[in-house]
This record gives C-alpha cells, structure tokens and sequence, in this order.
C-alpha cells in the first residue's frame, strides 16, 4: 500500500501569527524587506541576488509581460515574463525592460502611416495608451515621422478606414529631443512648450523613447527600484524543458536577470536534466529556479541539479485544478514548514542556503506574512497582480462590477497549456486550470503599498525588523473553525446604505 505522511495537509486559513515582544524600535521606517532571491553561502555571498521587496509576478499570460516588470522592478519587486510564446516574443519583452530607463518610454504603440484609424483603435484598446508613434515602417527604432493623439482624432467624423497620415501632426511640427539628454532637461522642455509628449529621437531620426509630463514626478518617487550594477530594471524570465537550449541563450543575450523553469510538477528527470545543462554550461553567469514541488525529497533532488532557488507549491493557485483533476499537491502551508526545515538542515550541513518561494495557495495579504513566517524567503503571485492596470488582461463588465480577464497556463486559452498534458492521445485532453475574471482594483503601487504596510505591521507584531528575524522569531498556531468565523465580523446587523 502507498506510503501516508503523518499528520493533515494544511493550508494557510488553518493559522495565525501570535504576537511577541514590539521594541521602541521596531516600526514601519526600521523594517526592511530585502531577501535574498538566489542561493548564498557562508562564505561569501556577494553573488547572491536580492529583491527588496518578497515579491514576484508569476510566469502567466495574463500577468507578467514588459509592462508588469518595469512597474514591479520599480517597486522593488521580479517579474518572470512568461515562456508561453516564442523564443523571439519573449526576448522582445526582456530587453523592453532591460532598455527601460525611468521616465523614458520605449512605445509599445507604434504603426506606420498606412496603417487605418480603426487599427489604431484597436492598439489603444489593448496597450490603454493614448498616443501612437508612427515610424515609417511602423517598428520601433525606426525613422519617426509623426504622432497621433487622442486630440488628433475625433472618432464621430471620421472613417475608421482612413489612413493614419491624415490625421497624425508630422515629425516637422513636432518638439523632439535627442538620445542623451536628461530626465531633468526633457522635463523642461515639456514644460517649456506645453507638451503633454516628447519624442526622443537619435541623429538619424530614429525613435528611441517616449518622455510624458505624467512620468516624471512618478519616476522620482521609487526609492526601492531593483536595479543591475548598470542601474538597469532586473527581470526574470520563464524557460520550458524542451527548447530551453536555444531559449535559454536567447534570454542570456536579451539580458535576463534570472530564469525559472516553468512546470506543474518539478519532480523530473526532465527538469533535473535542464537545469544542471545550463548551470555546468553557463556557471554564475545566470541563476535559475526551479520547481514546483510539495516535499523535501523533491527540494533535495532539485538543489543537486544546481537551483539556485525552489518554488513550492501545486494545486493551489486560485486558477489551478490540478488537485481536483489528478489528486496531486499538498496543502502549502504544510508544504512550506517541511521544505523550509529541510532548507535549514541544508544550510546548518552545508552553510550554503537555498531560498524557497512560495508559489500559490495566498488569497489574502496576511498569507503573504504567513509564508514568509513559514520559511519561505518570497512569494509568486498570479491572481493578485492580474487585477491592476499593468497586467495584460483586457477589462471587462460582468453586471455592475469592473474586472479583467485571467486563466491559466494549464487551459487550452495558453498556448501552453499542453505542458500538462502528454497522454500520446490528441483525442484525450482535460485542463489543469480554468478561463475566469479577477475583480479589477486600479493601479499597482497604491494596491501594493497597502500589501506592504500589512506585512510590516505583521513583523512589527512579531518584533522582527528583517525577513530573516520574523522566520527566526514568529511563532504560529493552528486555528479552529470557530476561530476563523471569530476573527472576522461578526454577529452584526449591517449598516443600511445611506442615501
């Protein structure tokens, strides 16, 4: 008969955090959220990489494209940019985010001057910009040769097959800037001439980014940017197990940060194989993650591979049915705690540390501190960052409510989805996530800074000022049924709506 672990599966519904000892000192300006992304050792850790915040965007379609990782990188954060599209798309994003210089744009909405009102239309829709470069062959890095606005085109007179020549304010009648010149300076420039946008071009011509009024206060408020010893944005990328031999240099040469194998189950041969060919190939100049895995003989299996960090966790993604389809995961808080203590002998064994990421099964913002109190260094998130703007997913109404499309890797929507699948039958097929909506909640920073807030309120609780302290120091219990209902409101009469 199969083998049982002892003891249930839980998830993090099933504990809370029991405050400790708050020092004088401990508040929200002396707490750092810096942690450590990569594996470090005793010896010196000056090639382990950091996030100074415990956050990263997961490798979905609908969560982590350019957009998402100049605005997460900002914050402090990672994004994977997913590997569900080709080699070519995919490296297109990474150096997006890599040539992304704060308050310069390079313009994901460009079109050449035959392309129709109606195609622009649709490119606004999908970006939510308002402004289109047109190049002449209608690429970036291309000879620029006008703009058009939303001043430029009064949709109720005009026809949505005309051509975009008409109505853009060509590169004569427009203030440019060349490739050089400061943040500081192209804001007086824009000031200067009342613009609302300033092309900045090279001596060719060629356009090289965007400046918008509306981005430069914004680029002076991220102090907490995760940036490369360029002063560059740092992004990840997601690499698959069967063309991660010409993906995987492709990304190098984009740029990418850091890769992470994406894959349901880590368990593998497959991906034992992968990743122990890139690190013998490449050494430290890249550092990969891998997983997903439940136990600590799988943790194990996957640090002698050569992952420089392990994700945990299947099944319990909020799109994910993996469990319901094959009866396959683990509750992740258990998960968590088991491979956490494995991580821990490790290091007490070997002084080399191996971050653990904690990917799906978090509903609410505590389950972020729960998490990391558990032992995990940093947390993966899908659903919570396909509600802002930056995500991909287009907004939508179903009845009164705003919300924004979201589905998994494993359904048939993703081009990836037949990762999940290899019965050697076309004709077999089943899903391993579902095609559904997440309530949209406006932009990322202000979401993201009241998450933060609560993780460093969590901490304050527990008298931790670092990452490190609160795993040191948290202490956690397991709560009833009742005490769930008891925690929240209850036993009220709700306040009527007052008109």
């Amino acid at each position: 008969m199969a083998d049982i672990i002892d003891g249930v599966s839980h998830t993090f519904n099933e504990f809370l955090l029991i405050p400790r000892l708050t020092t004088k000192d401990c508040t929200h300006g002396n707490i750092s959220l810096t942690t450590y992304l990569t594996k470090v050792s005793d010896k010196c850790d000056l090639d382990a990489m950091r996030l100074n915040i415990p956050m990263v965007s997961a490798a979905m379609q609908l969560v982590s494209d350019a957009r998402m990782a100049i605005a997460l990188a900002q914050e402090g954060g990672l994004s994977f940019i997913y590997c569900s599209q080709s080699i070519e798309e995919q490296c297109k994003m990474v150096r997006s985010v890599k040539l992304y210089k704060a308050g310069f744009v390079a313009s994901d909405t460009t079109l050449s001057p035959k392309d129709t009102v109606a195609t622009a239309m649709r490119l606004r829709a999908k970006t939510g910009h308002s402004t289109i470069a047109i190049t002449e062959n209608g690429c970036n890095n291309d000879i620029l040769v006008g703009l058009v606005t939303s001043k430029d085109l009064r949709l109720s007179r005009i026809d949505p097959n005309d051509s975009l020549d008409k109505y853009m304010t060509p590169i004569d009648k427009l203030v440019v800037a060349y490739e050089g010149i400061s943040l500081h300076e192209a804001n007086d420039i824009i000031w200067r001439h009342k613009l609302n946008c300033l092309p900045i071009i090279d001596r060719n011509k060629r356009l090289k980014y965007l400046t918008f009024r509306k981005d430069y206060d914004a680029s002076k408020k991220y102090t907490s940017q995760l940036v490369d010893a360029q002063k560059r944005l740092m992004v990840g990328a997601a690499i698959n197990t069967w063309d991660y031999m010409d993906r995987v240099p492709a990304l190098i040469d984009a740029g990418a940060d850091i890769l992470c194998v994406d894959s349901s189950d880590g368990y593998s041969e497959y991906q034992f194989d992968a990743i122990k060919m890139i690190k013998n190939k490449y050494g430290d100049k890249i550092k990969i993650g891998g997983g997903n895995i439940v136990y600590p003989d799988a943790f194990n299996y996957l640090v002698e591979a050569g992952a420089d960090f392990v994700k945990v966790g299947i099944g319990g993604g909020s799109i994910c049915i993996t469990r319901e389809q094959k009866g396959i995961g683990r509750g992740q808080a258990s998960a968590i705690i088991d491979i956490a203590r494995e991580r821990d002998a490790l290091y007490q064994r070997t002084g080399v540390y191996i971050p653990i990421c904690a990917d799906g099964g978090i509903v609410h913002d505590y389950h972020i501190s729960l998490a990391i109190a558990m032992g995990a260094d940093f947390v993966m998130l899908g659903r919570y960052f396909a509600r802002f703007d930056e995500s991909p997913g287009k907004k939508t109404h179903i009845g009164n409510q705003v919300v924004k499309e979201h589905w998994g890797e494993g359904t048939k929507r993703s081009a990836n989805w037949s990762r999940y699948l290899d019965t050697g039958r076309p004709d077999i097929i089943f899903e391993e996530g579902v095609d559904s909506f997440v309530p949209y909640v406006g932009g990322l920073d202000e979401n993201l800074q009241i998450t933060l807030a609560k993780l460093k309120s969590a901490m304050i609780s527990c008298g931790a000022k670092t990452i490190n302290d609160f795993q040191k120091n948290a202490l956690l219990t397991i709560v009833s049924p009742s005490s769930i209902v008891e925690g929240g409101a209850h036993d009220l009469v709700s306040r009527p709506m007052m008109e």
